[in-house]
């Protein structure tokens, strides 16, 4: 069975958004940090706080693309015994809000779980789709095959040295938007928003109409807003994943996550008149 007619909650989030002439906010928490529970309760605060799509992380011991701060969230996560089961619960928890729910995950531990399995598992669980930033399009027809089978959108990332070629390449295999990396390197909050961003926005829209988000390096509602003026997504990770590694307690943190997701999200709404 294939699900290609049927616009998945990404596609429709994103058109929300930009019926509301805004870009669409993309969050992303790890599962299993500080808990199991306590990482839905944040994910949760997210959506309610205006969060238009949420991004679980699905916890690696190599995570060669993350920066200090989600690798720590991470390593605390693994060594609480987080397991695949309960990121499925975590997106399953999430999507019960009615909010787009993606996995982000390195290939490995979707290889060993098994790709249709997985696929399975996610669709069951109310997923939208999965962002695989080290599987490689060439090397994706087993999942582009379930995923087009179990209606998830596949998403890849894009980044500043990516060639013309690639970039068409890249976004033809993409469903619900394309992944704009606007920097090199890890992740991470920083000082300003890489001036490269823009026009890799620019460039990727020659290839698709898919909407463009991009993501590493946002971690302020001002950040959000330049961001906006320029692409249909927003997405933010380290800078909500720091607030929650640096309260006091698992509540705390939630009240942190939600206040800085709302400050993000009257910022993808500054942008645009």
């Amino acid at each position: 069975m294939t699900h290609t007619g049927t616009a998945s909650k990404v596609t429709t989030a994103f058109a929300t958004a930009a019926a509301e002439k805004r870009a669409a906010l993309v969050g992303y928490l790890p599962a299993g940090y500080p808990s199991v529970a306590g990482a839905i309760d944040a994910a949760k605060a997210m959506v309610g706080s205006g969060a238009d799509v949420v991004e679980i992380g699905l916890p690696y011991s190599d995570p060669l693309m993350d920066g200090p701060v989600i690798q720590e969230a991470v390593h605390r996560a693994l060594e609480g015994g987080v397991h695949v089961t309960d990121v499925l619960h975590t997106v399953e928890a999430v999507a019960a809000t009615g909010a787009a729910v993606l996995v982000m995950t390195y290939w490995n531990p979707i290889d060993r779980y098994g790709t249709a399995a997985f696929a399975r598992d996610l669709a069951s669980a109310g997923g939208s789709g999965m962002i695989t930033p080290d599987l490689p399009p060439e090397e994706a027809a087993g999942w582009l095959h379930v995923a087009a089978t179990m209606g998830l959108d596949p998403i890849f990332l894009v980044a500043p040295s990516s060639s013309e070629r690639r970039i068409a390449l890249i976004t033809s295999v993409c469903r619900g938007f394309v992944y704009a990396a606007s920097v090199m390197g890890i992740t991470g909050a920083r000082a300003s928003v890489s001036d490269a961003a823009a026009s890799l926005v620019a460039r990727v829209r020659n290839h698709t109409s898919l909407p463009v988000a991009v993501g590493l390096g946002v971690g302020t509602g001002a950040q959000a807003g330049q961001v906006a003026s320029f692409a249909d997504g927003v997405i933010v990770g380290s800078a909500l994943v720091k607030r929650l590694l640096d309260a006091p307690d698992s509540a705390s943190g939630v009240d942190a996550v939600s206040a800085l997701t709302a400050e993000l999200a009257v910022g993808v709404r500054s942008a645009r008149v």
